[in-house]
């Protein structure tokens, strides 16, 4: 397997979670509630999954080893949109984070959830699709089948710390009572 293989797998949960997210959005936007134990159990998984089990990988593996090869343009380019969309990605995450808390004070208050509520439903298909399709398996020409296997390597002992069940179970829970 490439170190990009469990890169892509973990993008089809973040794709569940989505999905999950883009139903709670319709629902508050149907009735104005807001099922608060969702968006924190989505918050705790876009943080520790999305974000630093699998961002922490592609920053800290695979960007931190591309950032020595001599990347095309292109290629230089989109790593850095990357990191930078990694960026937004935390910010609107703590805009959540800052709108679930205005809401747990306001019950009237639904509608503050659904901007950044809705810049993640929208960011991460987009996100997903530049590196899976434009990205990931260009820049595997860059390695040597030894650089490979020691990156995949370093992606499972970074894994070793963390916790995929755990999440998987959360995110089928969560499609299950949504």
């Amino acid at each position: 397997m490439m170190p990009v293989g469990p890169l892509m797998i973990e993008h089809r949960l973040i794709e569940r979670m989505i999905g999950v997210l883009k139903r709670e959005l319709d629902e508050i936007r149907k009735n104005g509630i807001v099922d608060v134990r969702l968006i924190d159990a989505a918050v705790d998984f876009i943080k520790t999954y999305a974000d630093r089990c699998h961002h922490g990988k592609e920053e800290d593996i695979l960007f931190r080893e591309l950032a020595e090869k001599p990347l095309s343009d292109e290629h230089r380019r989109i790593m850095n949109e990357l990191i930078e969309e990694h960026k937004w990605g935390r910010a609107t995450t703590a805009q959540l984070v800052e709108a679930k808390e205005k809401y747990r004070g306001d019950d009237r208050a639904a509608e503050i959830l659904t901007e950044p509520l809705q810049a993640l439903v929208d960011f991460y298909p987009t996100h997903i699709e530049k590196e899976d399709k434009h990205f990931f398996i260009p820049v595997m020409d860059y390695f040597s089948d030894d650089e490979k296997d020691a990156m995949l390597q370093q992606e499972y002992e970074f894994d070793q710390g963390l916790i995929h069940e755990h999440y998987e179970n959360m995110v089928a829970h969560a499609e299950n009572n949504n």
